[in-house]
């Protein structure tokens, strides 16, 4: 990925993060939409067509445009309507799928369970190569608190098509939680395995170090003594190796090359200031720029206030 200047930019949400030709399609998809005429179902379609049969094969970048697009998309008509016109292409249908899982966050359920599912089964026999049906099954599957052995049978069927996705990682990793359908010890383990195989640069770099940070925020939502002094899990072993070998690795120019790179080394900037290592943090946000993620920032109020005042406090005594 190509870093930005070390010049303080202004801070903003940029889910595309660096995909330049996401960003452009996002934009225009907000343009087309507010003209309200009879063509805009027809042309958004057709943007969105064109950017999902770029880059055949580039799984990565693929899983980061259907996951950003769909969150774009939740709660609207489009990818139904493109679906429906289109019930043999992959890519409406991948991208339908995956907007219902995003409606189904924010809304705490999922509509229809079988229709999404039958939808992920139908892409995936139409392109048997592409993870991407069965990234968003397996976010189905995490909803729905399936038992383990779906989901990981479902998690085996990524794999077997892109070894380290990375939302297929954090998927799995909110699942094993203990707020979810595992445990603190489930967890580790996970981790610890990923670790032990996973190149260091792999497009799931951030799991561990998200795993971390997860943590650091079960602490502060306990309030009380625990929250005021949350600061010392930074401290502890585990956290503290986990941080440093991204801290060590993450912010060299070129060294982290996946789609969402960047939201991994604002999980960086925020986990160090988190710790306070403003130092280190500094050459973070110098490589993120203004390119803000909504998490974890958010955690702490308005992410783009909260990444602007977390970035003056690492720069204080400068």
């Amino acid at each position: 990925m190509a870093f930005l200047s070390s010049r303080r930019r202004r801070a903003r949400l940029a889910p595309e993060l660096d995909d330049q030709e996401l960003g452009k399609l996002l934009k225009s998809l907000m343009a087309t939409t507010r003209t309200g005429t009879i063509a805009t179902t027809d042309l958004c379609v057709a943007q969105m067509s064109r950017l999902l049969e770029q880059d055949p094969g580039d799984w990565d970048r693929r899983t980061h445009r259907m996951d950003v697009l769909a969150g774009y998309l939740a709660g609207t008509h489009l990818s139904r309507a493109w679906a429906t016109r289109e019930p043999r292409n992959a890519n409406a249908l991948v991208l339908h799928a995956w907007a219902q899982v995003a409606q189904a966050r924010s809304q705490g359920r999922l509509d229809d369970s079988d229709g999404t599912i039958a939808t992920c089964l139908r892409a995936a026999e139409i392109v048997p190569e592409d993870p991407t049906p069965w990234v968003a099954l397996l976010a189905v599957a995490r909803l729905e608190r399936r038992d383990q052995s779906q989901v990981f049978g479902v998690w085996n069927e990524v794999l077997a098509r892109d070894r380290w996705n990375r939302e297929a990682y954090l998927n799995m990793l909110g699942y094993l939680s203990p707020e979810e359908a595992g445990s603190r010890i489930q967890v580790l383990e996970f981790v610890d395995t990923l670790r032990a195989r996973m190149p260091a640069n792999a497009p799931c770099a951030a799991t561990e170090l998200t795993a971390q940070v997860r943590q650091y925020h079960s602490i502060l939502d306990r309030g009380g003594f625990e929250a005021l002094v949350a600061r010392n899990h930074w401290s502890q072993a585990m956290a503290t190796h986990a941080l440093d070998r991204a801290a060590h690795t993450w912010g060299q120019p070129g060294f982290l090359r996946h789609a969402k790179a960047l939201a991994d080394l604002n999980l960086l900037a925020y986990a160090l200031m988190a710790a306070e290592r403003r130092a280190e943090a500094r050459a973070v946000f110098e490589a993120v720029g203004g390119i803000v993620t909504a998490w974890p920032w958010e955690t702490g109020g308005d992410p783009v206030t909260e990444f602007d005042q977390t970035r003056q406090k690492a720069t204080v005594g400068v």
